[in-house]
């Protein structure tokens, strides 16, 4: 009877969207725990379960809720201890539902589009019901960044740098021996990578990802395309089935991979109307598919042997501060390399699965000195070919790229000392040719660096 009166309290009222997964039945399954990760256009609720589990999902309105519907489950986590902040979710309820069944309800704050799935277990985890809560909103209204436009040079654009952290969320990447997980140490290490390149006139950085909670590959390259950036740039720490291998690696896009994504670019309907190359590229949209695909082969070949250029760059300087497991850029078909129009590079920053490696990758210190060279070698590549319309390409043009100053802006953390060490210089001079009374710096300062 309360299983009942409990159901009918849930849909009163309401208009019923139904989705179902069916599943093969297990026999009792027990919910053992659970976890949730807001992210900006999506949040995602997860549920541990003993085994594979039969369940119905669907959403209600007036107010806002989501139903979960599990078959011949016990509760045995506890929502109570769930922090809902940053979810759309303002509590989850729970019952028992016809003797061996259990239903789930989400109270939300607005209405919202859900998917589920079930995931199979993995080094960090068993068997999962996942539930994503999609904000449809919050994805119509994430527009295309504008670059940041600098203020000096006659209005000269930023150099636009997309930061992709790894995985996130659900998804922990590897794991080193210590417990060490590829998600944390690459957001590190990717948000001071940001960090250094927002710090350089010239550049302005964007990260795929500011916390923990996942986006799909292909969500990555699109939020490039939506910053306009000039260069892709995701973050990873390699693993291994031994703890022998390590070093760092660059990867680019093989030919393969380029020539099966033209493919799927071509069969996209959606895709034909995007520009190549930005604004003033060419449009694929009335063009026939010979054509089409002929300028995507070009705008694709240009964009791998940027990516080669650039990552040759990155190896270089990440050579001086760690073993390189390979001396030159590798390539692989990685799904988030492949767009036609931005290169692309990914950087596995060191074996997490090495002992040495990890202790190091668990290190602020160390993970300061490999994005350092990973911006050097991007600073190295942009400053020999700088995109048109940006404050470096107007630099060289006018002979002040390579001159004998260069700019540095201040950030958090930033000493001046500091500062000095790093670019080969001293304090006094520093001081003196900037024209500082004292040592002390602010955070967003610009300061002038002679050449070493």
């Amino acid at each position: 009877m309360m299983a009942r009166i409990f159901s009918r309290w849930c849909l009163a009222g309401s208009v019923m969207l139904t989705l179902l997964f069916p599943i093969a039945a297990t026999a009792g399954v027990n919910v053992e725990g659970v976890r949730i990760w807001p992210a900006p256009d999506h949040t995602r609720l997860v549920l541990d379960v003993a085994n594979k589990v039969d369940h119905k999902v669907f959403a209600l309105s007036g107010p806002s809720r989501l139903v979960i519907d599990l078959e011949n489950t016990t509760l045995k986590a506890d929502f109570d201890k769930l922090d809902l902040s940053g979810s759309p979710v303002k509590r989850i309820r729970s019952a028992p539902r016809n003797g061996n069944d259990l239903r789930v309800v989400l109270d939300l704050k607005s209405d919202i589009k859900p998917r589920s799935f079930q995931l199979e277990p993995n080094q960090q985890y068993g068997h999962r019901l996942v539930v994503d809560l999609i904000d449809e909103g919050g994805l119509k209204a994430r527009k295309p960044s504008e670059p940041t436009v600098t203020e000096n040079a006659n209005g000269k654009r930023d150099i636009i740098v997309v930061v992709d952290a790894g995985h996130g969320g659900e998804d922990p990447g590897a794991i080193g021996p210590r417990g060490t997980r590829e998600k944390d140490v690459v957001l590190r290490m990717s948000k001071t990578l940001a960090e250094l390149i927002d710090a350089k006139p010239g550049y302005t950085a964007r990260l795929t990802r500011t916390g923990d909670y996942y986006i799909d590959l292909r969500s990555r390259t699109l939020l490039a395309r939506k910053h306009n950036a000039d260069l892709f740039v995701s973050v990873h720490a390699d693993a291994f089935r031994t703890p022998q291998p390590r070093g760092a690696s660059v990867f680019a896009l093989s030919q393969r991979g380029a020539t099966s994504e033209t493919a799927r670019w071509l069969a996209k309907t959606e895709n034909r109307s995007d520009l190549i190359g930005g604004a003033g590229g060419v449009s694929l949209d009335g063009r026939d598919d010979m054509l089409a695909g002929v300028l995507l082969d070009l705008s694709m070949t240009a964009s791998i042997n940027s990516s080669l250029g650039v990552g040759d760059s990155i190896l270089g300087r990440l050579g001086s501060v760690a073993k390189l497991h390979k001396k030159g850029v590798e390539q692989a078909a990685f799904a988030v390399l492949k767009s036609p129009d931005i290169p692309s590079v990914l950087v596995e920053a060191g074996f997490i699965s090495n002992p040495k490696e990890e202790q190091n990758l668990s290190s602020a210190w160390y993970r300061e000195k490999l994005s350092q060279a990973v911006f050097r070698g991007i600073d190295d590549y942009f400053q020999k070919t700088p995109p048109p319309g940006t404050l470096l390409a107007w630099q060289k043009q006018n002979g002040r790229g390579d001159g004998s100053v260069s700019q540095y802006r201040i950030r958090r953390g930033d000493t001046l000392s500091g500062v000095a060490r790093e670019n080969q210089t001293t304090v006094s001079e520093l001081m003196q040719y900037n024209g500082l009374n004292d040592d002390r710096v602010m955070v967003g300062q610009t300061i002038r660096i002679p050449a070493s």
